[in-house]
């Protein structure tokens, strides 16, 4: 008798249990948020009066240094950077005084796109969507789908 009861105890809970977690704020649509995302990239460029170009991918950069070399990047390739990572709002999330090295397919996607467009010596700042960033779960101080503003300086490129 007490089996039947829990049974039927587990099938009245199992579709609430669905359902509450079909609701779940990390169901946003990525086609939505790219569109709010690229919304908010444009109205900050024009407030700031800033001239930047937009890849294909969604980001937005503006290179005011493209730097020397010829390297041909790959997901190996290492990369030494100094870097000041904000908030759209202007909130600082991180920062490098010194160069950092890493492998570029080590970094975020806005990261993989945009820093091949420099080389050695060159300066760039990156506008990411949320989606080539950190996405709907966010990380550490940078809240879920946050737009990404990076400076960037490569001290450093091999292959």
């Amino acid at each position: 008798m007490h089996l039947k009861r829990l049974k039927n105890l587990i099938l009245l809970i199992l579709p609430l249990l669905l359902v509450l977690g079909s609701c779940s704020k990390d169901n946003i649509d990525p086609e939505k948020q790219a569109q709010k995302d690229e919304a908010a990239i444009v109205k900050f460029l024009a407030e700031k009066n800033i001239t930047a170009q937009r890849h294909a991918s969604g980001i937005y950069y503006q290179i005011t240094n493209p730097g020397t070399g010829n390297i041909t990047y790959s997901s190996n390739t290492t990369v030494s950077a100094k870097y000041t990572g904000r908030l759209l709002s202007g909130v600082e999330f991180d920062k490098s005084a010194q160069p950092i090295a890493f492998k570029l397919g080590g970094v975020i996607t806005g990261w993989q796109i945009g820093v091949p467009l420099i080389q050695k010596g060159g300066k760039i700042r990156l506008l990411i969507p949320s989606g080539l960033g950190y996405g709907a779960g966010g990380q550490g101080p940078i809240p879920a789908n946050a737009v990404l503003d990076f400076d960037i300086e490569l001290v450093e490129v091999t292959n």
